[in-house]
């Protein structure tokens, strides 16, 4: 039988209350990421941006392990939160020294933050060969700890660390360790699945046996190991776990941590269990983004609810139910997550896919017209010489308005008359050039233009730029955020059909466009000619509005 949570908050009367209090820690758990150095300023930024978004604690670091997290907490203390609460991380005192002079603890102190988390042991395993200590000096650590801090006014939240392992090895002595963090004053105790290897059946046993044996409140710290780390964090709740400890996407050690934007989607969503305010939830997308934004990372597009692919719609048969009835492939109102639906077109695709894919870009056209038949066709063909139109929707643009107008010249702005390029190699000198001429016709006028850059696409790129400019200055506000190279048939070696997807901004909006040909010199400038062209279709729609 499962417990409903029992929703604990300092609040004022008519505030909300959630019943199930988020727990953050990107900043520490999520930093142990490979590949992942926030610097003190990214933690700071993060950290506001959490507490706007309504999260409930943030955990900052350990102040005990690195001068960077000191200086985070420094920080911090000049820092006025809207209404998240701070925590420090750090262990229980070490064995055999008093708690009031064990120097990480002191440091605990000094961070000054209103809420101190505790890691300890409770798999006898570890207490007696990593430790190296005896049973009853570890619970002593435990409650002597938690008892410390919170004599000096400190909420305390004690993490007990491979938990799940240590109730299947020692279920007795894994009991006694959480009941020494109640009898110190613990607020929470959270059990940990440090090595992300339980299954959600075994999580959500032990924890309702910790809920039933415990007046304090218990919570839930997973990994992501057997990629369970949400499946378990759910499970847990639905035993009485009143706290969620997550890091945002994922992020984290070895396989990551229980990724709390999905959890909290779930929480609120699908379980009944309210966390946030119905106007937070919606900018869970934003804050995904945000996050990876901070982190140098690349979104990843298929993460539940709020990746680009959540709700992309491809196949023929799902595109013609969406447009009929939206939730007949959809689990949730994208929105309320701060998504939107997409539609791909391609191979599998209907006429319904480039109806409505139309449709998003502003674009009238009807589902069974001869027009719509013609594009889905001639997209068909394309796709099967290698061009693809999902992650290239500038491209797909232009070739609507082509049919939709009749006019094979529709956002042909100029003409390529040649191009050429020179790459200079010397080895001795250490030193490589690539130069690119450029000879095109803009109403008649020929421009011939020369330029250099880093590599043969970057000097094809200035040169077209060069040549345009007395005509249309505005492209100067274009930049290349991403340029992708796919082999379509490795099997050809330098044979091999090559397809280049070019996204670009100008600053207000951002597209992509793509290219394929036998030489990826070739495909890169296909790619690139759409995008100037896309940009100067949309400045030229925009003037005529």
């Amino acid at each position: 039988m499962t417990s409903q949570p029992r929703p604990v908050s300092d609040a004022a009367p008519g505030a909300f209350v959630p019943a199930v209090t988020l727990y953050d820690t990107t900043l520490r758990d999520g930093s142990q990421g490979e590949g992942i150095n926030f610097s003190v300023a990214d933690k700071v930024h993060i950290a506001q941006r959490l507490d706007a978004f309504g999260m409930h604690y943030i955990e900052g670091g350990w102040p005990g392990s690195n001068d960077k997290d000191i200086e985070f907490f420094q920080r911090m203390s000049e820092v006025q939160l809207a209404g998240a609460k701070l925590a420090a991380f750090g262990s229980t005192r070490r064995a055999n020294v008093a708690v009031e002079d064990d120097p990480q603890v002191k440091l605990l102190v000094e961070a000054g933050t209103p809420v101190v988390t505790l890691v300890a042991k409770s798999w006898l395993l570890h207490v007696e060969h990593v430790l190296r200590t005896t049973p009853e000096e570890n619970l002593e650590m435990i409650r002597e700890s938690v008892a410390y801090l919170k004599s000096l006014g400190r909420e305390v939240i004690l993490d007990a660390e491979h938990c799940f392992d240590g109730h299947k090895d020692e279920p007795a002595y894994n009991l006694e360790c959480l009941l020494a963090a109640e009898a110190g004053g613990a607020d929470y105790v959270v059990l940990c699945d440090t090595n992300g290897g339980t299954l959600p059946d075994e999580v959500a046993a032990i924890t309702a046996k910790a809920v039933a044996a415990l007046r304090t409140k218990v919570g839930i710290h997973t990994h992501d190991d057997s990629g369970l780390g949400v499946a378990n964090a759910l499970a847990a709740v639905g035993a009485g776990a009143v706290q969620v400890q997550g890091v945002q996407n994922g992020f984290g050690e070895r396989t990551g941590n229980c990724n709390l934007t999905t959890t909290i989607a779930n929480l609120q969503l699908k379980m009944g269990r309210p966390v946030l305010p119905e106007d937070r939830l919606s900018q869970l997308r934003e804050l995904s983004l945000f996050i990876d934004e901070m982190a140098n990372r690349r979104h990843n597009r298929q993460l539940p609810f709020v990746g680009a692919s959540a709700f992309a719609h491809k196949g023929g048969i799902h595109v013609n139910a969406v447009n009929k009835l939206a939730r007949s492939y959809e689990h949730i109102v994208p929105e309320a997550v701060g998504n939107a639906r997409r539609v791909l077109v391609g191979e599998l695709s209907g006429g319904t896919n480039v109806m409505m894919k139309a449709q998003e870009l502003g674009l009238d056209l009807e589902e069974k017209s001869d027009v719509t038949r013609r594009i889905l066709a001639r997209i068909k063909q394309l796709e099967n010489e290698g061009w693809e139109f999902e992650a290239a929707d500038a491209s797909f643009e232009v070739l609507v308005r082509r049919y939709l107008e009749n006019k094979e010249d529709v956002g042909q702005f100029f003409e390529l008359l040649e191009y050429n390029l020179d790459i200079h190699k010397d080895k001795a000198m250490d030193f490589d050039e690539a130069e690119a001429t450029v000879k095109i016709s803009v109403d008649g006028q020929i421009e011939h233009t020369v330029a250099e850059g880093d590599g043969p696409v970057n000097a094809l790129d200035q040169a077209l730029r060069k040549a345009l400019r007395p005509h249309f200055p505005a492209l100067d506000a274009i930049k290349l955020t991403d340029y992708k190279v796919r082999i379509l048939d490795g099997r050809l070696a330098t044979a091999a059909r090559t397809r280049v997807l070019i996204e670009s901004t100008d600053g207000n909006r951002t597209w992509s466009t793509v290219g394929v040909s036998d030489d990826i010199i070739e495909a890169s400038w296909r790619a690139l000619r759409d995008s100037f062209e896309y940009k100067l279709l949309k400045d030229q729609e925009a003037a005529q509005a």
